[in-house]
């Protein structure tokens, strides 16, 4: 095996890509249906490190590989959330300061168990810490707090292992709960009325009394009569027939105000007003609201939108929510007019495809520097968020903003999906090579046993504290909680097993987004406070 251990030393960006490949044809394979997915990936890492570390021959994939991997990773994750993260945090303060709670919690475990119970140093205590809850810039803090990098890595690598297990295990329980989420989003649809009123309602007025956001997309006098766009102002008579698109759950209000079901399809009648999947491929529109396109597209062909499909949401098109380049959105229009609305919107796939590099690659350096800045401790150390956290704040903050100027900041969901798995797929190639390498050196400490009992303990007070908190105190939804688990881990490998499992369900990355910055600040200085005491 002498030659091939060359080869990989020698070539490390084959070795990279090897582990990748390798690692997903595993992955891919299910048990009972459950697969790990891209996490394979860190494990096939760590074993081929392991094996070639135990022969004699150090192979690594470049920390510089890593870091490029893990910043690609971030700033997707943030971008994509941005648009709903925001509106989502004042009801995510109670969920990251339990967090927090948690953290003080497992902490003080490290201390009492591991210091005065298993007699180790605290220095090691504060690095099975920081394996533990998978976090190298706490080892990085760690090692400079108290001068002892190699007792600290010591402790770090016999505990990240089940570290990453033990969370996996978390997530699947939670995933386990999924089909019971009370926050799954609504499939949207179309129903066909009849009027029955006999007030000469406006549509205005109906609009107030329905429990939540519909779209009136047609509207016919009669059963003969012409098909045209409602507007709010409309006046509704008995027996006009009316199209409403919007969640089920929003239309038993919608007949109670208007009247019955009808068996008539308006939008079966396509030869005044048509409707079409439209892809958002101008620049110019992206970072537009669903009002402003909507009032562009009254203003010059009596057109609107009823719906935005991006990736495989399909939701409805309320006025605030932002557009994206991509987004497949369904244009309900003047049959004539929808060649020009179509020509308008750009209409080409390349709105799918298109990574943005100005964006991209403004907010990676703009991210990295703000991650790298020092943030002063007591007693003259420092430390640094990271160039992840740095980096995962920034796609929030663009992928919120949408447009800056003549600048979209926002990528599109496709691209951000590609962009993000290659940057994981690349990042987890080179965690687990490290960890290999540091692995096999530290089971030949005296204490192993120790550092491994810390760890698993440490693991599992996190991952069942969470699990029990967010679903009793919260009532936080198993797809979601899973996406939080990893977000509170700060580990890539069990957001990408979420992935896997819920096929990129945007409540996972809402979850990881919630409360990963302030998860990566915490450890830290909880791992400071264990290395000075």
């Amino acid at each position: 095996m002498a030659p091939v251990f060359n080869y990989l030393v020698e070539e490390p960006v084959f070795f990279t890509f090897l582990i990748v490949g390798v690692g997903m044809a595993l992955g891919a394979l299910k048990i009972k249906g459950i697969g790990f997915g891209a996490a394979m990936v860190l494990f096939v890492a760590i074993i081929f490190s392991a094996w070639g570390g135990a022969a004699g021959y150090e192979i690594r994939v470049p920390a510089e590989l890593g870091t490029f991997g893990l910043v690609l990773f971030a700033f997707s994750i943030g971008n994509n959330a941005g648009a709903n993260f925001f509106s989502s945090l004042r009801q995510g303060a109670g969920p990251i300061l339990m967090m927090v709670v948690l953290f003080m919690l497992t902490g003080a475990t490290a201390y009492l168990l591991g210091a005065k119970v298993l007699g180790m140093d605290t220095t090691v205590v504060a690095g099975t810490f920081a394996g533990a809850l998978t976090n190298t810039p706490t080892l990085a803090t760690v090692g400079e707090a108290s001068g002892d990098i190699g007792g600290a890595t010591v402790g770090y690598a016999l505990a990240y292992l089940f570290g990453v297990v033990g969370m996996l295990i978390a997530a699947s329980f939670a995933l386990r709960q999924a089909p019971h989420d009370k926050d799954a989003p609504e499939p949207v649809t179309h129903m066909t009325l009849r009027v029955e009123r006999t007030d000469l309602p406006r549509l205005r007025d109906v609009a107030s009394h329905i429990d939540g956001p519909v779209e009136f997309s047609r509207l016919r006098r009669g059963e003969q009569g012409p098909i045209w766009l409602p507007t709010l102002s409309d006046v509704l008579h008995q027996d006009d027939l009316l199209t409403v698109v919007g969640p089920t759950s929003h239309f038993a209000s919608v007949e109670r105000e208007i009247g019955h079901r009808s068996s008539h399809s308006l939008r079966a009648d396509r030869r005044l007003m048509d409707f079409r999947r439209v892809t958002i491929s101008n620049h110019k529109l992206a970072g537009m609201t669903v009002r402003q396109v909507d009032e562009e597209l009254e203003k010059h062909w009596n057109a609107r939108l009823s719906r935005v499909r991006r990736g495989d949401d399909d939701r409805l098109a309320t006025p605030d929510l932002m557009l994206e380049l991509g987004d497949r959105v369904r244009v309900v229009a003047p049959t004539q007019e929808m060649s020009k609305i179509s020509k308008w919107m750009g209409d080409s796939a390349k709105g799918l495809t298109d990574i943005n590099p100005i964006a991209l690659g403004l907010g990676l350096a703009l991210g990295i520097f703000i991650g790298e800045l020092p943030i002063p401790l007591p007693g003259g150390a420092s430390f640094s968020i990271g160039a992840a956290a740095g980096v995962l704040i920034i796609g929030l903050i663009m992928g919120r903003v949408g447009r800056i100027g003549p600048l979209v900041t926002a990528l599109p969901n496709t691209a951000n999906l590609v962009i993000g798995e290659l940057g994981l797929l690349i990042f987890l190639a080179q965690a687990g090579s490290n960890a290999g390498g540091q692995i096999l050196g530290a089971f030949s400490s005296g204490e192993w046993w120790k550092i491994l009992l810390l760890g698993i303990a440490l693991t599992s007070i996190m991952a069942f504290g969470l699990y029990v908190v967010m679903r009793r105190m919260f009532t936080m939804g198993g797809t979601k909680l899973s996406g939080l688990i990893a977000g509170a881990q700060t580990q890539p490998a069990i957001l990408a097993f979420a992935n896997g499992q819920t096929n990129n369900d945007p409540r996972v990355a809402m979850g990881y987004a919630l409360v990963y910055p302030v998860a990566m600040i915490g450890k830290i200085i909880v791992g400071y406070i264990l290395a000075t005491m």
